[in-house]
């Protein structure tokens, strides 16, 4: 636990104490660090989505916990409960400093058993909803598009009368398809579906490995990406797949692989992205995060 810098002051002896003295008084008596992660032009929040460290929790949940309260971050996004009930699971949470954002559910609970999942995300004190994967088992084309949209339409009103919001995280496969109209299942997703009750969250990665331009699809529909994945890929693994799925160890420190994150970050900030997780599925994720967050803390545009 950090010391609060107010506290930290009296413990400071002779002249070094006015120093100290003198910097608080110019800057605020802070209590907490300022946040990792952020930096003269990245502002954040920033947080991880805690399937990033699956490998880890599959060995010690507490202490992976404590890995991810090491990395300095506060907010995280869930990926379950590892088999403990949710209030316990929260309260392990807030011990180590972390607050639940945002958390992913099947495609078919949402829709499905929608008050269910609404009773979890209280529990669990989380904001926003969100399915990853819709697929199924064929194709994703335009009729399953206008029916996924109508689904979160129908979960979105139910879910919103409990102070939640739902969300849909893409994929790559949405970007396939297209109608006589030129829209792609991803515009569909979008344009169909109610803001007031529906976000979305952009993985970069998975906008990139499709061949898409995550820039262009933030400026394209600003104020419906309200949650991003921070996820770089790999110098040299080739782009222009759309079946949502590559080596996670493709997945990259942020600012070693091939996104142009001043591009991306700016139109994020513009677009009006409200929380950042770092999304990290390779099997070095413990040691990339860190470098992650501290290019953030670097990155200019």
């Amino acid at each position: 636990m950090k010391t609060p810098i107010c506290r930290l002051a009296w413990s400071v002896p002779g002249s070094a104490l006015a120093v100290l003295t003198a910097a608080l008084l110019a800057g605020g008596c802070a209590t907490q660090a300022p946040s990792v992660g952020t930096g003269s032009h990245f502002k954040g929040p920033v947080g991880i989505q805690l399937y990033s460290l699956r490998a880890q929790f599959t060995r010690h949940l507490r202490q992976t916990l404590g890995t991810a309260q090491g990395f300095g971050i506060h907010e995280v996004e869930l990926a379950g409960s590892y088999n403990l009930k949710n209030p316990v699971f929260r309260k392990m949470l807030e011990d180590h400093g972390l607050k639940s954002i945002a958390g992913h559910f099947p495609m078919d609970r949402i829709t499905g058993d929608t008050e269910a999942v609404a009773r979890e995300c209280k529990e669990l004190g989380i904001a926003y909803v969100g399915a990853a994967w819709i697929k199924g088992k064929g194709e994703f084309d335009i009729e399953a598009a206008h029916k996924a949209a109508a689904d979160f339409n129908k979960a979105g009103k139910a879910l919103a009368a409990h102070g939640i919001k739902v969300f849909y995280h893409c994929h790559g496969y949405e970007f396939k398809h297209q109608d006589a109209q030129g829209r792609k299942a991803m515009d569909i997703l979008i344009q169909e579906t109610d803001p007031r009750l529906v976000a979305f969250e952009m993985d970069i990665l998975w906008v990139q490995y499709p061949g898409e331009d995550p820039a262009a699809w933030l400026v394209k529909y600003p104020g419906r990406w309200e949650l991003m994945h921070l996820k770089d890929l790999k110098k040299g693994v080739p782009t222009g797949f759309h079946n949502g799925g590559t080596d996670p160890n493709n997945d990259v420190a942020l600012g070693t692989g091939q996104m142009d994150w001043p591009k991306i970050l700016k139109a994020a900030r513009k677009a009006g992205v409200k929380h950042y997780f770092i999304e990290d599925e390779s099997a070095s994720s413990v040691e990339q995060i860190p470098q992650s967050l501290k290019y953030l803390e670097g990155v200019r545009w």
